[in-house]
């Protein structure tokens, strides 16, 4: 119990600000280009609780690390606030704008990767004391959650972010029918989730990442 108390401490604060601002970035960018929806909604915000998904934010992670602190294994931790209403025929490109739209919430994720790469060297180089090991672990947490959600949501899938650059990049017809996916994209990641497909197509990705950063950053 103890250790499961103290895993759930460590990853808390990285996975809300990962989800949370993810979802903020595509609400500010949209307001950039024109559509005011996610403003007016009050859902440009830092403050998580106007992010936080009683399920997708809490319930899910959690249940992910319970899940694997007991059985002792890993396994790919997501999850998701509340969506920011986005209006895209107000964008003034709605087609051309989708694209950093979409692209905003995987971006924050990537900068926020390297915050906590940042906080990690800190941690590794500084004397040791009470601090360094668990800033150590929610820097490694911080890392990971922002890999697995940078990765996902790039996934070429509607209405995952990826979904709709690729929406935003094909020409008009193939778009069109593309678009028509959005409706069937939750089951078939919950296909790929459950059949392992998922993680053979992340892990690599998440593992790369993880990889370049070490180099970057010296850990």
């Amino acid at each position: 119990m103890d250790s499961l108390i103290s895993t759930l401490a460590i990853w808390a604060l990285p996975v809300v600000l990962a989800i949370t601002l993810h979802e903020a970035a595509h609400g500010y960018v949209a307001r950039h280009f024109g559509d005011p929806t996610a403003h007016l909604a009050g859902r440009i915000t830092l403050n998580p609780l106007r992010h936080i998904d009683p399920v997708g934010t809490i319930l899910v992670p959690a249940g992910i690390l319970a899940l694997s602190s007991l059985a002792g294994a890993g396994g790919i931790l997501f999850g998701w606030a509340k969506p920011v209403p986005v209006n895209f025929s107000r964008l003034r490109n709605p087609k051309a704008d989708m694209l950093w739209v979409a692209a905003a919430g995987p971006f924050v994720n990537f900068v926020m990767a390297i915050g906590w790469a940042v906080l990690f060297r800190v941690a590794a180089t500084a004397e040791p004391g009470a601090y360094t090991l668990p800033m150590l672990k929610m820097a490694d947490a911080g890392i990971q959650i922002n890999a697995v959600l940078m990765a996902l949501n790039l996934l070429p899938i509607p209405p995952l972010d990826g979904g709709r650059i690729a929406v935003s990049l094909l020409p008009d017809r193939l778009a069109w029918q593309y678009a028509r996916l959005e409706p069937y994209g939750f089951p078939i990641l919950l296909v790929l989730l459950f059949t392992g497909v998922l993680g053979t197509l992340l892990w690599p990705l998440i593992a790369g990442f993880r990889y370049l950063l070490s180099l970057v950053f010296g850990f």
